[in-house]
């Protein structure tokens, strides 16, 4: 088969030879040198007023009835029948008995933004926040919605967010990663490491992990026979390896991302260990967060980390709650209000300590998971009380919020219907998002794009997407 192939025994040998001689083309160099992947600042398109990014990922779909949007004839229908369609996610435990908004909503600030009860510290901040009423991704799971807001598709294997920001503007520390992600110690949300994936943009783009306990990086502290000068010697040795053995493979982005996360790594040693002590902090900052309750205490610490990662030029920070933390098909009256206590007053602090610090103008802060509930009991059982009953998914239309960066403060946008199901008014759909944050990032969706396979693949994809003029400031 071989000697009657263009790929005969000879060809091979003569292959081989060439090579060794330096004298058979590279591919990688036949359209061009190749191209360097870094996470050195890069230039924006345009204007930016954003710089950095932390996002509260609340996995699993906080129900925006009972938080964000007060529904008052929904709170009329309350125990009677749902008056029209209603798309439900899981048929088997459904109802089509309405169950209103279970917690009293009341204006907040000067702005008079409604929200509920159960939020009062995010209720403080409402003149900081831009909440958005009329979220929209229409794809009625977890898994789906989840890609939808973090990918721009319901599909897996696609840069997040975060890389394709980090991929556009590169860092502005290079002794930190460029974009961590923050994860709970309950375990990874829906979809685990898909949350913070590169996908196939160069791995130098991917979220890089801080543990959610003590050691939060492992491995910082190099062994006593090679700290100071004995391991200054030994990295300048084998960077000098690695770069050799890079040189002799061009165009394998890879191989650079693996070195340079080498390279960071030794960094890091100092930078990383001086970020992540919160021992620094004031006593009053950490009352702030609620480092002194144990019901807000690890999610405090996450948010400022977070703060302090972005004061040190961090470009992007991801806080995820665990794994369906914020589902409520059933027990949504004791699950919820124990969900809120545990994110209210770190998520509100942050905000206000980055605007402080002076940093909020700069940096935009995401609040939301990707989903809101639907206003009909589920899992009732045939139980007279509502001791055990929830809510179903809903991506028809639902809320979460931002502040900073660009984003109009102490504004209210959009509705759904009068029963919370469908988003109606001024629909913000996630591709809507994503244009409107790369826009606030000085970033043109047009422009933010990366080859593969012959194919400009961007963040933004379909034709429709808008950026939300009335959400900026």
């Amino acid at each position: 088969m071989l000697g009657r192939t263009a790929y005969g025994i000879g060809g091979i040998a003569l292959a081989s030879l060439l090579q060794q001689q330096g004298l058979l083309a590279n591919p990688a160099l036949a359209g061009g040198a190749p191209q360097h992947f870094d996470l050195t600042p890069k230039p924006a398109h345009g204007f930016g007023q954003a710089k950095a990014m932390i996002s509260m990922f609340m996995q699993g779909g906080p129900s925006h009835i009972d938080m964000f949007e007060p529904k008052p004839e929904l709170a009329k229908l309350d125990g009677k029948d749902f008056p029209g369609e209603i798309k439900y996610d899981d048929a088997a435990g459904a109802s089509r008995e309405v169950m209103g908004p279970q917690w009293k909503f009341k204006p907040r600030g000067e702005s008079g933004i409604e929200m509920s009860d159960l939020i009062p510290y995010m209720g403080s901040i409402a003149d900081e926040m831009t909440l958005i009423r009329s979220m929209h991704t229409g794809v009625n799971n977890h898994g789906q919605s989840i890609y939808a807001l973090l990918n721009g598709q319901i599909v897996g294997g696609r840069p997040t967010l975060g890389s394709w920001i980090t991929y556009g503007l590169g860092s502005d520390n290079q002794d930190l990663p460029a974009y961590v992600a923050l994860t709970d110690p309950r375990g990874l949300p829906v979809l685990g490491v898909d949350n913070f994936s590169n996908g196939w943009l160069p791995s130098v783009y991917q979220g890089t992990v801080v543990r959610s306990k003590e050691p939060r990086i492992l491995n910082l502290d190099p062994p006593l026979s090679l700290k100071g000068e004995a391991q200054s010697r030994y990295l300048k040795f084998v960077q000098g390896l690695n770069r050799e053995h890079a040189d002799a493979r061009p165009g394998e982005s890879d191989l650079e991302a693996r070195i340079q996360s080498f390279e960071l790594a030794a960094r890091m040693q100092t930078a990383a260990k001086e970020a992540l002590d919160i021992s620094q902090e004031s006593e009053a900052t950490k009352k702030l967060y609620g480092l002194d309750k144990p019901a807000t205490e690890e999610f405090g610490k996450r948010c400022l980390i977070a703060r302090r990662m972005v004061e040190r030029g961090v470009r992007f920070v991801s806080i995820f709650t665990g794994n369906q933390t914020w589902d409520h098909h059933s027990n949504i009256l004791t699950s919820l209000p124990k969900a809120c206590a545990q994110v209210d007053q770190p998520a509100a602090a942050l905000v206000l300590d980055l605007k402080q610090r002076g940093l909020l103008d700069s940096t935009v802060v995401h609040w939301g998971g990707e989903m809101g509930r639907l206003p009909v009991i589920q899992n009732r059982a045939g139980a007279k009380d509502r001791v055990t009953v929830g809510r179903d998914h809903n991506t028809y239309g639902f809320s979460m919020w931002v502040a900073g960066g660009g984003f109009k403060a102490g504004y209210a946008h959009g509705a759904t219907d009068e029963f919370g199901h469908h988003a109606v008014d001024k629909v913000v759909n996630h591709y809507d998002y994503h244009a409107t944050l790369l826009h606030l990032f000085g970033l043109d969706p047009k422009k933010l794009t990366y080859k593969r396979n012959g194919t400009e693949q961007v963040l933004v994809e379909n034709p429709s997407a808008r950026v939300v003029s009335e959400l900026l400031a």
